[in-house]
């Protein structure tokens, strides 16, 4: 029986027993064990694969990276543009009292500078302490240092040693996979049981405008963009990343422990290893279109709501703060939400009232950051396979004999 398969009636079987016997809440400690060990695996298996992909990568690998870099940034902007298009189609206002609702995470950046203070900050983090915590900025800069150094200076017998490490960590990732299906049934029964049905009523419209511009990014600007490089149809990629990726994603709602699924996947797809071991990690940590959506969305929510009037340029610079906002979200669950109040920032909204958006986004986080993760995790795959097809049909195209 296919993995998928497997999973799909986990999904069926978690959903039931949630509807039935929801009382039986040690059944989501199945989800949460899964969970859990992808997370623990997922800072070794980015630190060795990088590592050793860089130390015996060959050269002509940059156009890919360049490629691939002009994706994620590009999905994210047009995201973020069509979040304000949906805000302005469909207004959202919230439900917003005199004091401030505060979450246990506590504050988030209040200007894109602290984004950017954060970013730098975490890049030169101890190596020890990057896996440890699962720094992925961190985890990415030393992994390629020392990858750049073995390269320099190692042996081909110690680099071919650190090929069969991570050959190893690989392999191991590939067992845990395999507890999927175990794992899907624990995290729908949690998330069916624990958001019911109450959620879609007392958010209703805020959701609708959150997941449709989700999906028009995900079936409709994403495709878009692999269309007009690859000149050929995107949907079966797209597809492909969607049911292998993107359903993964929705239950576990972390881009972080979704890395190693979707490092399976590329090496499904035939992928170059030493191209995707480096963009999956690194499109976990900036390929955000999904945040780029929630940041977006809420802080218009949060506009309508004390009616401000946004103008189209106001508007236009939300998009590059929330795009590049974006990239320094947190990739697990709710890690956009605190990125609410540094756009909201950029309109003069205190931080009392966005944190109190915060607070909201975590009701309808069930929904919310399980699509917006699905659209950040399957884009991490179906761009990095763009991109080498793409680099693919560049090099085709110069090796022909001139007429």
């Amino acid at each position: 029986m296919s993995l998928m398969l497997r999973i799909f009636i986990g999904l069926v079987i978690g959903t039931i027993l949630a509807l039935t016997v929801p009382q039986l809440t040690g059944i989501a400690i199945l989800g949460k064990v899964f969970v859990s060990a992808l997370k623990a695996i997922a800072p070794v298996l980015v630190f060795i694969l990088v590592m050793a992909s860089i130390a015996k990568a060959r050269t002509g690998l940059g156009p890919r990276f360049r490629s691939m870099i002009l994706l994620y940034l590009s999905s994210s902007f047009i995201a973020a543009l069509v979040a304000v298009v949906g805000s302005f189609l469909f207004p959202v206002t919230l439900t917003l009292g005199g004091e401030t609702a505060m979450t246990e995470t506590g504050e988030g950046p209040v200007g894109l500078s602290d984004v950017f203070t954060h970013l730098l900050s975490h890049m030169v983090d101890n190596p020890m302490s990057a896996v440890v915590n699962a720094n992925y900025i961190g985890i990415l800069f030393w992994s390629i240092i020392f990858g750049v150094a073995l390269k320099w200076k190692a042996g081909e017998n110690t680099i071919r040693v650190v090929d069969d490490f991570a050959e190893v960590v690989s392999l191991v990732v590939r067992w845990i996979i395999q507890f999927a299906p175990f794992g899907i049934l624990g995290l729908v029964f949690g998330s069916v049981a624990e958001g019911g049905i109450e959620v879609f009523s007392t958010y209703g419209n805020l959701i609708l405008v959150l997941v449709g511009c989700m999906l028009f990014n995900a079936l409709v600007s994403n495709p878009l963009l692999a269309f007009l490089l690859l000149r050929r149809n995107p949907y079966p990629l797209l597809f492909t990343c969607l049911k292998e990726s993107g359903l993964n994603a929705f239950f576990t709602r972390s881009s972080a422990a979704n890395i190693p699924i979707n490092m399976n996947l590329c090496k499904q797809l035939g992928l170059d290893p030493d191209f995707y071991s480096v963009s999956i990690p690194l499109g976990a940590t900036i390929n955000m279109d999904g945040a780029a959506v929630t940041i977006t969305v809420m802080t218009m929510a949060v506009a309508h709501t004390l009616g401000m009037e946004v103008t189209f340029l106001s508007a236009l610079l939300l998009c590059v703060v929330a795009t590049f906002g974006a990239c320094g979200a947190s990739g697990v669950a709710g890690g956009s939400l605190l990125l609410i109040p540094m756009a909201c920032s950029f309109f003069g909204i205190s931080n009392d009232v966005a944190m109190q958006a915060v607070a909201i986004g975590f009701v309808i986080g069930v929904v919310q950051d399980s699509v917006e993760t699905a659209l950040n995790s399957s884009g991490d795959a179906f761009f990095t396979a763009t991109a080498e097809y793409y680099d693919e049909k560049r090099r085709s195209r110069k090796s022909r004999p001139s007429a």
